[in-house]
């Protein structure tokens, strides 16, 4: 028997891919359970797909469905399962985290947002636990397969990958006019709305940044960021005698989400290989981050420290969701980050301060986003 997988937010575009995964490869995994947000009718065709019964969504539904934090929980403790993916959008992800660890569960980790929040609390009950921990972000996935072998003290620097999004060298004036429909348009990757967003506006690396920190117990000045549009090296890991070691493939997310969940084996994944020859020219260049400062913003929350990322988190993902409704501009997100940030007091990250923080952040953000609308 294969391992035995409870996929959370099997709905969305990890999700769905995760489940992919899971069927191109029935020898090494057997699917125990899925949660999604709201999307009951996709939720029970996934289960009537894989002929399982134990179903959970986080949003309250008329039928039948197991449904809210507690239903995700009892999902995630129950005995015959082996290993948790976290894919849920956000820091609702949290709750999940801390309960697999508490069951001992391995955790195949895609919500970012986890550990921006709370990576202070998530990741020393980590290693108390001895809980494998595997990333499936395409950048993380890429270090953590680059550190194989090595010991920390022989890693100078890691450097994170960016397409760049699709207004890569765009004026910061241009910017003011963009839609929705042109901010989801990714040159490179197709992923859920919010996270297109992230990439248009290079939140998703300050984001990758911070979670880079805790994951690889990195300080926050030694974790860079390069922007490299092709999207075919995943991320770099520099070593102290100054050698370089890179992950590449195509832009696929099958590839780091099977890493994370057969870790530490490596099963034929077929998927389409990539050869060099197919790729004669690969670029890299610094982010503009005068135009998109949201990679500075995250690293002066990433020093600060405590309450502060996850204080960002809630302004960037509250911000971002009101872009997608059409309700502010593109660059009123950077901004309403950059309030935040001038405005919070950080506090030392607990779990009770995490959540508080992130409830309050959120109703300072729509109460200012909504005094917005009115002036408009």
């Amino acid at each position: 028997m294969g391992k035995r997988v409870v996929v959370l937010g099997s709905t969305g575009s990890i999700g769905t891919q995760t489940l992919d995964v899971i069927a191109r490869h029935p020898d090494l995994f057997q699917l125990a359970g899925l949660a999604a947000g709201q999307n009951s009718s996709k939720l029970k065709d996934q289960a009537a797909r894989f002929g399982i019964s134990q179903i959970a969504l986080f949003e309250p539904n008329t039928e039948g469905i197991p449904s809210g934090m507690e239903a995700i929980l009892d999902l995630v403790r129950r005995p015959d399962v082996d290993l948790v993916v976290i894919a849920v959008a956000g820091v609702i992800g949290l709750l999940p985290t801390l309960a697999s660890i508490d069951a001992g569960k391995a955790i195949a980790l895609a919500s970012k947002e986890v550990l921006v929040a709370a990576g202070e609390v998530v990741m020393p009950l980590i290693r108390q636990k001895n809980i494998s921990l595997t990333p499936i972000d395409s950048e993380h996935s890429a270090i953590f397969q680059c550190l194989q072998g090595y010991r920390k003290d022989q890693v100078s620097r890691l450097i994170l990958t960016a397409s760049g999004g699709p207004f890569r060298n765009r004026e910061r004036a241009e910017l003011a006019r963009i839609t929705p429909e042109a901010a989801l348009n990714h040159p490179t990757w197709q992923m859920g709305g919010k996270i297109t967003i992230d990439s248009a506006t290079l939140m998703n690396k300050g984001l990758e940044l911070i979670e880079a920190q805790w994951l690889f117990e990195m300080p926050v000045d030694q974790i860079d960021v390069v922007v490299h549009p092709q999207s075919v090296v995943h991320s770099f890991v520099e070593f102290t005698d100054g050698s370089v070691i890179g992950q590449m493939g195509w832009p696929d997310m099958r590839l780091p989400i099977l890493y994370a969940l057969a870790y530490p084996e490596r099963p034929v994944s077929g998927l389409r290989r990539w050869n060099p020859i197919d790729s004669p020219t690969l670029t890299f260049e610094p982010p503009d981050e005068l135009t998109f400062p949201s990679i500075h913003y995250a690293r002066e929350a990433a020093r600060i420290g405590g309450t502060m990322p996850c204080a960002l988190n809630a302004a960037n993902e509250e911000a971002a969701n009101a872009f997608l409704r059409g309700q502010i501009g593109f660059l009123e997100i950077s901004d309403t980050v950059q309030k935040i940030i001038e405005s919070h007091s950080s506090v030392p990250a607990t779990l009770e301060t995490v959540l508080n923080v992130d409830k309050e952040t959120r109703a300072v953000v729509r109460e200012r986003l909504r005094k917005m609308s009115l002036a408009a």
